[in-house]
């Protein structure tokens, strides 16, 4: 896995930092009753587009979608067929602290593998809270290592 580590936002190029203003702003957006866990997604496509997305629960848990999923369902209706070239996610956990990154869940891990391989493009995934330390990652797959994917089903 290929990753980078800075110890804030403020050392990033002025485009990452501007798309992780943008998910830091979207958590405002998030439907996060049950888990004070507000999550937002923001993802520069190819085109220079940029898409975002927030968790949305629902009191029978299963059914809540995260933040990565909403953004990627939108960007799969809006721009068919259009690669996303970098998504940041941040959150805002009204229980506790956001001062370090998040990573994906098993489920989104597998969407955004899914997404990646859809448009033939490895997307850049930039991990944040509100505050602290950003990861940035050079392609999404490096979070699911052996992966199950459309290959497998053939």
């Amino acid at each position: 896995m290929v990753y980078e580590i800075f110890d804030s936002s403020d050392a990033l190029n002025e485009e990452d930092k501007k798309l992780v203003n943008e998910a830091r702003a979207i958590t405002s957006n998030a439907y996060a009753p049950y888990s004070n866990f507000f999550v937002g997604a923001a993802a520069l496509l190819t085109n220079g587009q940029i898409i975002k997305g927030s968790n949305q629960e629902n009191a029978s848990y299963p059914v809540g979608t995260c933040a990565e999923r909403v953004l990627l369902g939108t960007a799969a209706v809006m721009y068919a067929g259009m690669p996303i070239k970098t998504m940041a996610i941040s959150y805002d956990n009204k229980n506790g602290e956001s001062n370090h990154p998040i990573s994906p869940c098993g489920m989104c891990r597998q969407a955004l593998k899914e997404f990646e391989d859809r448009t033939g493009n490895y997307m850049r995934l930039i991990l944040t809270g509100k505050t602290g330390k950003v990861i940035i990652l050079d392609k999404a797959v490096s979070l699911l290592p052996l992966s199950f994917g459309s290959a497998d089903l053939k």
